[in-house]
């Protein structure tokens, strides 16, 4: 990584890293609570509002759940399963499993039965943690092919004095314990050494089985080391955390702040983000790049059905907006009169647009897929900058990002401090640190695979690293294809154009490995297309007749000559389909962060696929 100018050389900052480095999440969450024990440490959704919890509450209740833990026969490293959305109580039984000695294997509640199954006989989890009386339902249908689990744990709901117990008995179960032996927890934390398993994270295959990341204490540890040295998050920073914490994006996200100490709001209902940033009003979030797009995408058609002289308006502040972003991104600053024009658009159009996220945002996160450049641009332009990063589950999340001061849109950013990138030569990159993964669970011919013996992870994606160290992500090496006629496309570029354009699109699927030309599949966003149909003649229609119309169609196919336009003759789509359905995780053909499974929508939808070169 290039050193910036007044900044300290690498080798501080990575000493520096080290120097700051907890020994596990058990001693990072208990120096925490000794060092700020009366300070806010999280919020949580209560009635129409939030309940607020010190540092000090939450460890009372964590150290109880984690003797609980104890007291059920959970063993330093045994696995315990948490199968829930994100709660607040996410995290208390996430940091009761750390203070225990235990691992956490994490669950999304999407999660079919079949695969939970399997999840859990392949952790070896003994203890689950269940949301509700719909978890715990899935989890009886497959009791008789998990008679390892001796205990499942409620969030809401009560026990049935045998397999089930509430939340609240197995708090006081704890209480008990910590009455015999009140050095029950701390034993457990002295006891957990940086090599000792912290963390399964199953990945969402495409195909077969998914693998289970094995994550130790110390990559956890120096994820928030790493990132508090670079100084983009402070104590007084306020998150807002929607994101499943069953993923490694969620899960970095719940490290950093018991490492920097600042607050986190932590509410997993999505359709209520931009209400409840009116509420919390955050200085920053993560998110996946959808959340962005959607949020563009409704915004400019905002602007667009008012039409006349607040739609020019609008358009004069974000081409203002823009002559300074790109400034910025230079470290110029704009002349006077261009300072000016922003002073005035800032205070008429991009005041506004912040207070839709709460007016408090220094920046947000983007991760888990690639975030569409002129996306990115249209948010820095109203005062809103978004830091991408890059990074995977079998690296613990943040390996990359682009800093609050030094970026560059269209990139990734720099490697955190401790971390080495390489390219490969085929253009695949190559990573090596303490944050990369132990190997797969139970799997060692899949880690041989991933993980070389001299320690480099190979990431299966393709990138660039440019003349100041910027990397920039250009395709997965296994989703880049060739046409018939020899040309190599890289589908996730375009897809990502595609969506930064064309408002009413969910989602789109770029096909063509051996065929003669690309084609597409399309969805629409069932949302964003109820105002498109009612000024298009087709107010109540339903989703399946909209997109089956001609009006559609050719809605679509103006995007599409507008993307066309912007791409290599041998990478243009010459033509699509509007499926009938938004693609969805319940379905299989998107994964929890949103990613779509691109073998099972391309299999699920061949005939369709087909009838395009017939």
């Amino acid at each position: 990584m290039p050193t910036m100018l007044n900044s300290p050389t690498e080798e501080d900052v990575n000493h520096a890293v080290l120097e700051n480095q907890a020994q596990s999440l058990g001693h990072l969450f208990r120096d925490r609570v000794n060092k700020t024990p009366d300070a806010i440490a999280y919020w949580y959704p209560e009635g129409e509002g939030y309940a607020k919890v010190t540092w000090r509450q939450a460890a009372d209740r964590v150290y109880a759940l984690a003797a609980g833990l104890v007291a059920l026969g959970v063993g330093e490293e045994d696995r315990v399963a948490i199968a829930a959305g994100t709660s607040y109580d996410w995290v208390l039984a996430d940091l009761a499993n750390m203070c225990s000695g235990a691992a956490t294997t994490t669950i999304y509640p999407t999660t079919i039965a079949d695969d939970v199954a399997f999840i859990i006989s392949d952790s070896g989890s003994k203890v689950i943690f269940a949301e509700n009386a719909e978890q715990l339902e899935k989890l009886r249908s497959i009791r008789d092919v998990i008679p390892e689990v001796s205990k499942v744990v409620l969030f809401e709901g009560d026990g049935d004095g045998d397999w089930v117990m509430s939340m609240e008995d197995l708090e006081i179960l704890g209480r008990q314990q910590l009455e015999r032996d009140p050095e029950t927890v701390s034993v457990r934390i002295e006891n957990i050494t940086p090599d000792r398993l912290a963390t399964i994270i199953y990945t969402s295959g495409t195909t077969g089985r998914p693998k289970g990341v094995r994550l130790l204490h110390r990559a956890w540890a120096y994820e928030g080391a790493a990132v508090d040295s670079i100084r983009i998050l402070g104590p007084d920073d306020l998150q807002y955390l929607w994101l499943p914490l069953a993923h490694v994006f969620g899960k970095v996200l719940l490290t950093l702040p018991i490492q920097i100490g600042f607050p986190t709001a932590i509410d997993g209902r999505i359709d209520k983000i931009v209400d409840n940033l009116a509420i919390v009003k955050p200085t920053f979030m993560g998110a996946a790049p959808r959340i962005f797009e959607k949020a563009y995408g409704r915004i400019q058609m905002m602007m667009e059905k008012e039409g006349g002289a607040k739609l020019k308006l609008f358009n004069w502040a974000g081409n203002v907006g823009r002559q300074v972003s790109e400034l910025k991104e230079e470290g110029k600053s704009p002349n006077a009169v261009l300072a000016v024009q922003h002073r005035l658009a800032d205070k008429i159009i991009m005041t506004k647009i912040r207070d839709r996220f709460g007016g408090n945002i220094r920046f947000f996160i983007s991760g888990s897929a690639a975030l569409n450049r002129d996306v990115a641009r249209w948010f820095d332009a109203m005062g809103l900058q978004i830091s991408e990063g890059y990074g995977m589950t079998e690296s613990s999340a943040a390996t990359t990002v682009n800093r609050v001061v030094a970026y560059k849109y269209g990139s990734v950013g720099w490697p955190l401090p401790g971390t080495e990138l390489v390219l490969a030569s085929d253009g695949e990159i190559l990573m090596r640190g303490p944050g990369v993964m132990q190997g797969y669970h139970n799997n060692p011919e899949a880690t041989a695979e991933t993980l070389d013996s001299d320690g480099w992870l190979h990431t299966g994606d393709i990138g660039e690293i440019d003349e100041r160290g910027f990397i920039r992500l250009t395709d997965r090496k296994k989703d880049l294809f060739k046409t018939s006629n020899g040309k190599y496309v890289a589908p996730s570029q375009i897809e990502s154009m595609f969506k930064g354009l064309c408002p009413y699109a969910s989602q789109i699927v770029v096909y063509g490995n051996d065929r003669n030309f690309v084609s597409a599949l399309v969805t629409l966003d069932p949302e964003a297309i109820v105002g498109w149909a009612a000024a298009n003649g087709l107010e109540g229609s339903s989703y399946e007749e909209l997109a089956s119309s001609e009006q559609a169609k050719a809605m679509i196919q103006g995007y599409i000559e507008q993307l066309n336009a912007g791409l290599n003759r041998w990478e243009q789509i010459k033509k699509f389909t509007i499926l009938g359905s938004d693609l969805s995780i319940e379905n299989g053909e998107l994964t929890p962060s949103l990613k779509v499974k691109r073998k099972v929508v391309t299999e699920r939808y061949k005939k369709e696929l087909d009838a395009h070169y017939a």
